[in-house]
């Protein structure tokens, strides 16, 4: 019994963690209609702003206050300022691409500055002080947790009710524009709920720094786990969202002190994105989104011939430059070009069907394992892309009917689940020799693989180019700008977006199959979540509605290590301000560097928009943002 009580403690320890970063990622959702991916990341930056005004010799106290009330929100409102404000009403892919570049830019920055790798340890509040409970210690430490869950939520309740700016707060989010007649400041508003967001995720990461090591990855991703919790809350509710961090994290311990089925505790590290995933499947259905809330710029299509003539001037000059390309260069343009494809999985997926997958290099480890297991013979790369389509559909089935953020959210835990327990599972590759993964074909010339990589890389784009051009692709873009449309004339929504789903895993599948080829051996750390994050990035920034777009983007995604090698030490300040540059510069331009440069050469056309009240597109109606922050307003 005192075991049951002690490990029922430390959940809920970890539970009010997990509920305290919930509650402040569904405030800056709720009062922006934007999900902050870079939540965690904001976390732990807090934590080694705490650590490094304590190195300086400030008090633990008075570090912890100015960290989690000034540092933190001051982030937040900066966040708002310089990123968020500039989208308006963006596309679902562009908003969560922001966040996501934040997050990858505060991680990178976080290494720079603090160099992460060296191990660091922050003592608790109240060190060696404690109580006995029922025969149960409970730390000092742990009672400042359990004190910040049952105080902030009621005080976020007391501010959102009886307060004039929490009331105009509520205001905002069921109508920005009547809440602006009755003087209400939709910006200060927002930048409000991301400043008590951004102190929210500070004081999560303060107080869970001293369970864990100072480490960027691991605070960032121990943080995401209170995603869970938030969807549990369907992203509204905050009672709610309290209840599912309080459970996920009594679950969690629970499962590490009496699971002892040895393939159960390899999936103990993933259980948060287990409940995710359950959250997501017992969740109600979305309402379907009417309409765009802002015009597209449509990349013209070309035509048959067009494109079989840029096709052939591609695989010439392509010929040429396997020729003349230097022998060291040879290896890492073919591992380019691999990425190339990988990244060509996400144009009709995220640039015509607005679906966003954040586990696409996920799929393309799936292929690289099942050749590496069938051979690389013809057979080896079907399996290569039937095995990660049939695993896209098992994903994406039961999701379906969520759609939007939901649908990228159930992709954010199938790849970080698998980070923890296939990738790094001894009979799917060891950890020291790796998983030998053959060329196909038997093709062992360097550079007639190279060719080989850039002929599969052209052909797949012909099938995307002429996808595009059929009766499916017209689908598939009108599902993107207008769901609701769609189903009113009886489009099939649901069976059209698995496809396409199914078809971009499998594409991937044989990117990662092809890229393993080229390495020869891959190991467990070659198919990471936070990766498959900067492949997206990549091809948003770059233009992913285009094949132009993913290909450049894959080919300076390749750049960066020879950058990174020239530059020395400043390439690790510079290399963050890109990615940095690159989220902010899609608030500006939603449709990518090159969609830029084909709108200023007449090479798009535009789209008018639908006319639509600004809302959240995954809340269901009114009913839902009525219970927006409170959860209990009657």
């Amino acid at each position: 019994m005192s075991t049951l009580l002690a490990l029922t403690v430390a959940g809920l320890v970890t539970g009010c963690i997990y509920a305290l970063t919930a509650s402040g990622l569904v405030l800056t959702y709720t009062t922006s209609g934007i999900f902050n991916f870079a939540h965690g990341a904001i976390g732990m930056v807090a934590a080694f702003l705490d650590w490094q005004l304590i190195a300086w010799g400030m008090p633990t106290l008075a570090a912890f206050l100015l960290t989690v009330l000034v540092l933190a929100p001051l982030m937040g409102v900066a966040v708002e300022r310089i990123m968020i404000r500039r989208l308006g009403n963006a596309s679902l892919e562009v908003t969560l691409t922001v966040t996501v570049g934040l997050l990858l830019l505060l991680i990178a920055l976080a290494d720079t500055v603090w160099d992460t790798r060296t191990a660091r340890r922050v003592q608790p509040f109240f060190v060696g002080q404690q109580v006995t409970v029922g025969g149960v210690v409970i730390s000092y430490h742990q009672l400042v947790v359990i004190a910040a869950a049952i105080v902030v939520p009621l005080a976020l309740w007391a501010f959102l009710r009886l307060a004039r700016t929490g009331v105009a707060m509520r205001a905002v989010v069921d109508d920005r524009e009547l809440a602006a007649l009755t003087g209400a400041s939709p910006s200060t508003v927002g930048m409000l709920g991301w400043a008590m967001g951004a102190g929210l995720a500070g004081l999560a990461g303060v107080l869970l720094v001293s369970q864990v090591e100072l480490n960027a990855i691991t605070l960032t991703l121990l943080v995401i786990n209170g995603y869970a919790a938030a969807v549990m809350g369907r992203l509204s509710n905050l009672p709610l969202t309290i209840a599912g961090g309080l459970l996920l994290g009594v679950l969690q311990s629970l499962a590490i002190g009496y699971v002892t089925i040895s393939w159960l505790n390899q999936v103990q590290t993933s259980i948060p994105m287990v409940f995710l995933f359950l959250a997501l499947l017992i969740a109600p259905p979305t309402r379907l989104r009417v309409g765009q809330l802002a015009p597209l710029l449509a990349p013209k299509v070309p035509g048959a011939r067009q494109t079989y003539r840029a096709a052939a001037a591609f695989l010439v000059a392509a010929g040429v430059l396997t020729l003349v390309l230097p022998s060291g260069r040879v290896d890492s343009f073919t591992h380019g070009m691999a990425i190339a494809i990988i990244l060509l999985s996400l144009v009709p997926m995220v640039g015509y069907g607005s679906m966003v997958s954040l586990c696409q290099l996920t799929f393309a480890g799936i292929g690289c394992v099942a050749m590496a297991k069938t051979g690389g013979s013809p057979l080896g790369l079907l399996a290569a892309v039937l095995a990660p389509a049939a695993v896209g559909l098992l994903i994406a089935l039961p999701t379906m009917r969520l759609r939007g953020l939901y649908l990228s959210l159930a992709t954010l835990a199938f790849g970080y689940a698998m980070d923890d327990n296939f990738f790094s599972n001894g009979s799917v590759m060891t950890q020291t020799l790796g998983l030998p993964v053959p060329r196909p074909l038997g093709i062992d010339n360097p550079r007639a693989y190279l060719f080989f990589v850039i002929a599969a890389f052209t052909a797949c784009a012909i099938g995307i180019l002429a996808l595009r051009r059929s009766t499916l692709g017209r689908r598939l873009v009108a599902l993107g700008d207008s769901p609701a449309g769609c189903a009113t004339i009886g489009m099939g929504i649901r069976s059209t977006k698995l496809g396409i789903f199914a078809l971009s895993a499998g594409l991937a599948g044989l990117g990662g199959a092809l890229m393993g080829g080229q390495e020869g051996v891959v190991g467990y750390t070659d198919f990471p979540l936070l990766l498959s994050l900067t492949l997206l990035l990549m091809a948003v920034v770059w233009g992913v509605r285009t094949i132009s777009g993913v290909l450049l983007a894959a080919l300076f995604f390749e750049l960066i290590p020879l950058l990174n090698g020239h530059l020395g030490a400043v390439g690790n300040s510079v290399l963050p301000l890109l990615v940095g540059l690159g989220a902010v510069s899609l608030g500006k331009n939603q449709n990518g560097i090159v969609g830029t440069v084909l709108q200023r050469t007449n090479g798009l056309r535009k789209l008018p928009a639908l006319p639509h009240p600004r809302q959240h597109p995954d809340h269901d109606d009114a009913t839902d943002r009525e219970e927006v922050l409170t959860g209990a307003q009657g």
